[in-house]
């Protein structure tokens, strides 16, 4: 892989809370543009790895880099730098409930750019149309769907223009119908917009619709296990714990997967 199409790279990560060594030795390269899933079961450290990725919290060893550029080991004043080039979608979307939609996305805008009020008016209703929620602007979370309120967590992701997006867990709570437009709207923002994504999810159903690229996390072994497009993992592995994590270990679901 060239070095210059590689986004970010995971290199020798540790993962620890405490003594407790929750993953070791994680390693992953994201090319610029795709959509790279971070999947396991529960418990095996997917979310606590986008954490070290978003600057949340320190690996025990490792480091993660952006464009060759270490993370962890950057000034504070580049790490800032450096994160205002992401988005993160959180699992529960995090709008601010006295807020309406337009005043959610107008906040990094006011916050971190030097635009007047009107502007970042205009910009705001600019990403909720993208979002496909035009009309939206002065409504409050509360008077929204579960799968609004994602699309409208996601525009305030984009608000800053970012180069990198994260997702954890976008579809918890949502119903297939939800879940599989807010695939088509991840897709449709990767192609329109260039942007490198980073999706945490065990949901098969996404991993297979949107997937470039993965890592596997094993809980057993404390460890990545696997890597790569998880279509072609899924006929290729010889890794029972993936096999079963990508099957759900029932003929029946290798079928219908194989058909989406």
């Amino acid at each position: 892989m060239n070095s210059a199409e590689i986004k970010i790279e995971v290199r020798d990560l540790t993962m620890a809370y405490g003594s407790f060594v929750l993953m070791r030795g994680v390693n992953a390269r994201v090319r610029r543009g795709e959509v790279f899933i971070i999947m396991g079961g529960s418990g095996c450290g997917k979310s606590t790895l986008l954490k070290h990725m978003i600057g949340l919290k320190a690996p025990a060893a490792g480091d993660v880099l952006y464009d060759g550029r270490s993370f962890w080991q950057s000034s504070e004043a580049e790490r800032q730098a450096m994160l205002r080039r992401f988005g993160v979608l959180f699992q529960n979307g995090a709008l601010w409930s006295s807020m309406t939609l337009a005043e959610n996305v107008s906040l990094p805008l006011a916050q971190y750019t030097a635009f007047s009020r009107r502007d970042i008016t205009e910009l705001a209703r600019v990403k909720l149309a993208l979002v496909g929620l035009s009309g939206f602007e002065d409504y409050y979370p509360s008077e929204l769907s579960g799968g609004m309120r994602k699309r409208a967590a996601l525009a305030r992701a984009m608000a800053l223009d970012p180069e990198v997006l994260f997702f954890d867990e976008p579809s918890a709570g949502l119903d297939p119908v939800s879940s599989r437009r807010l695939d088509d709207l991840i897709l449709e923002l990767r192609d329109s917009l260039g942007a490198t994504i980073v999706v945490v999810t065990h949901e098969l159903q996404s991993i297979f619709a949107i997937g470039d690229n993965s890592v596997y996390l094993d809980p057993v072994s404390r460890t990545m296990t696997a890597g790569g497009n998880p279509k072609a993992l899924r006929e290729t592995t010889t890794d029972p714990g993936l096999r079963e994590f990508l099957t759900r270990g029932e003929p029946a679901a290798r079928s219908a997967i194989a058909a989406s």
